[in-house]
């Protein structure tokens, strides 16, 4: 018909508005799905359940959770009518959560990746540690400094291994760290490597440690603030089933009052004294535990006597009281807890020694040799450790004897000197700290400390010894630098001075040496991710996606400084097939 519009400006017209439409509704879509982000973000700050038992629509108890979902549904009435009628968002089902926790764990991770590439230099923590279900998980940890010299200790997963041999344990690292560090140079930026868990990882030939080392030169296998001596001391004899044996028994005894304020009563009545805390996820190698139960062993076996005899415990209670009675009169259980009376004292002193700040080669190969003959001193009077034992006792395995015991403790001093050796091999970290204590430099500024230097740029090849030792004899003669309190406050002074292109070597010392995990705890570096991931398993019911859980919890404050966090995440989750058609605008 004369004057009207072209057909193809019908149909133009027509997909305009269909688009428009569209794109209305993937704005509604995007925002509710916003809000379910939001939820799920609430619950893992707060290591709170996502999923109850039961989220029928009749449940009286749906779960926090969906609790949340509901009450923002209350409050946005779009938000509610959307829910029940789009298929995606209908339900909040399991299914879309673990691909938005999926989701989210991606975002995170890439985001961690993008700071550890652009960091000079990384640490790596591999540790195991125990979940409320008793299952051992691998953790890695990156330690580095970010952009704005603030060092941090950054979560980066679990992973559930077959088993805890090197070659296992370095295959599912290496899928990692080739990810992250796939050339030479960005290898060349790995620092320092450190463990706890499985007593396979030590032994510098063929462990762990060595592997890494092959492939990341600068690596140097240290020991961190973070694991206590005594708790490696014990991994390392963990293998030996007798040793292993006596702490569960140790952990049971400190448990078994531990978890009942009216056995606790008695033991106060008799002891006098609270056995510490023990763990029921973690075999306890506590000196105050043993020491404890070394003094008041009698007084321990008449608690558990009064307790078995008494009609007002249950029988569970009652049934365990004998067998500690029993534990405490057996031969074997206490030649190892004489044993390790000795021994951990021994240890603790070595550990306390590794703690002076202003610490020399010369001191740490003196305190290492004072450990060894202390040990060796122990192992010698083994043979003699029946003598000493109450006359009373017997042993409840009859195949057990004297002579098979003396050579299992000697394995286990021998092991354990092994171990501190290995773990103590690199030191020159520590020294190299010495180099950069502010409360030295008027010494050094009169008598320069040339063997610290040398054993810095031997351990870190990449710093150019002249260029460093120049810049350290300014250094140590400026009185501004003197007020530093430690080497991270002296890195913020140099900054504050703008002197960081005048002192490029003394800046590279300094950021290695606070990426390390130092043996010592200074106060300015004294916090721990380990801790939190620990303290995250012990609290949490073990659910599906547990490295998103984790990630959402131990990293909250990374999270809220990713940019435009759920707006990624809604991406990632829109390019999921099926799921891109409600959630990807049109043009």
């Amino acid at each position: 018909m004369l004057g009207d519009a072209p057909i193809e400006a019908h149909i133009s017209d027509t997909y305009r508005k269909a688009i428009m439409k569209h794109n209305e509704a993937v704005d509604k879509n995007r925002h509710i799905l916003s809000k379910i982000i939001d939820c799920i973000r609430f619950c893992g700050a707060f290591e709170l359940v996502l999923r109850a038992n039961d989220e029928s629509e009749s449940s009286s108890n749906p779960g926090i959770f969906r609790g949340l979902v509901d009450l923002i549904g209350s409050i946005d009435r779009e938000m509610e009518t959307r829910l029940a009628s789009v298929a995606v968002l209908k339900g909040t089902s399991k299914t879309i959560q673990n691909e938005l926790l999926e989701c989210m764990l991606e975002i995170i991770r890439s985001y961690i990746v993008q700071e550890l590439k652009t960091t000079d230099f990384v640490a790596i923590q591999a540790d195991d540690t125990t979940d409320v279900a008793s299952k051992t998980q691998s953790v890695l940890i990156f330690r580095y400094i970010e952009s704005d010299s603030k060092v941090v200790e950054r979560f980066y997963g679990f992973t559930h291994l077959r088993d805890s041999s090197a070659e296992t344990v370095a295959t599912a690292m290496f899928t990692e760290l080739n990810l992250i560090f796939p050339d030479n140079p960005q290898k060349q930026k790995l620092i320092a490597q450190s463990y706890d868990g499985a007593s396979v990882r030590s032994g510098i030939f063929g462990g762990l440690q060595e592997k890494i080392r092959d492939v990341y030169p600068n690596a140097h296998y240290v020991h961190c603030y973070a694991h206590q001596l005594n708790v490696i001391m014990q991994q390392a004899v963990a293998k030996i089933s007798e040793a292993q044996m006596f702490f569960l028994d140790v952990a049971g005894i400190a448990a078994f009052f531990l978890n009942s304020p009216k056995r606790t009563e008695i033991l106060q009545d008799i002891v006098e004294k609270r056995v510490p805390k023990g763990s029921a996820t973690c075999l306890n190698f506590n000196l105050r535990t043993i020491n404890l139960i070394y003094e008041y062993r009698t007084d321990l076996e008449n608690c558990f006597n009064t307790i078995e005899s008494s009609g007002n415990f249950e029988c569970k209670s009652r049934s365990e009281a004998r067998g500690f009675a029993r534990t405490l009169q057996d031969r074997e259980f206490q030649f190892f807890l004489f044993l390790f009376h000795e021994i951990m004292p021994i240890v603790d002193k070595f550990y306390n020694q590794l703690q002076k700040r202003d610490i020399e080669t010369i001191f740490i190969q003196w305190a290492k040799i004072q450990f060894v003959t202390s040990m060796n001193k122990v192992r010698e009077g083994v043979d003699s450790l029946d003598s000493r034992l109450p006359k009373d006792s017997s042993f409840s395995n009859r195949r057990k004897n004297i002579g098979s015991l003396v050579q299992i403790a000697q394995v286990i001093c021998d092991t354990i000197v092994v171990h501190a050796n290995e773990r103590f091999s690199f030191t020159k970290h520590l020294v190299s700290a010495t180099l950069l204590q502010s409360n030295q430099f008027a010494n050094y500024d009169i008598s320069f400390p040339e063997q610290a230097l040398n054993e810095a740029v031997e351990a870190y090849p990449m710093l150019n010894k002249e260029d460093l030792r120049t810049e350290l004899t300014v250094l140590y003669g400026m009185h501004v630098y003197r007020q530093a309190t430690g080497a991270i406050s002296l890195l913020a002074l140099i900054q504050k001075l703008n002197m960081e292109q005048s002192l490029t070597e003394t800046v590279a010392l300094l950021k290695i040496l606070i990426t390390t995990p130092m043996t010592t705890s200074e106060s300015e570096r004294c916090f721990s991710t380990l801790s939190r991931i620990k303290t995250f398993l012990r609290n949490t019911i073990i659910e599906e996606r547990l490295n998103a859980l984790a990630m959402l919890s131990i990293e909250r404050d990374l999270v809220k400084r990713i940019p435009d966090f759920n707006i990624q995440v809604i991406e990632k989750f829109a390019a999921i097939k099926d799921r891109h058609a409600d959630f990807i605008y049109k043009k």
